[in-house]
């Protein structure tokens, strides 16, 4: 595989368009979570994303330390703009580029 066809198949590999870290959900997805996926809520990258839905336009987060009844995290739904990107393995931002 050359260089060029390599850059296209990094390009078509987009993360999951909805991710939850939450191993009773559907959308949990435990390659896509060890891979790392980073995500900008309204301009702003967030580290605290519980769930997420790119194409709906919002994103699940912790309410502060509460959990219910079952030990889970009680959430709340943000509702805006959601960027989603592959994190590579040496910390830096896949979608980055130089300036």
């Amino acid at each position: 595989m050359d260089c060029l066809e390599k850059d296209v198949l990094m390009a078509d590999d987009a993360p999951p368009d909805r991710l939850s870290n939450n191993p009773r959900s559907p959308h949990f997805d435990v390659d896509a979570l060890r891979r790392g996926v980073g995500i900008r809520f309204k301009g702003k990258e967030r580290e605290d994303v519980e769930e997420y839905c790119a194409s709906e336009g919002w994103l699940r987060v912790a309410a502060g330390k509460a959990v219910d009844r079952h030990g889970m995290p009680v959430t709340v739904k943000l509702n805006g703009e959601v960027e989603t990107w592959w994190r590579e393995e040496d910390g830096e931002e896949a979608g980055a580029e130089a300036e």
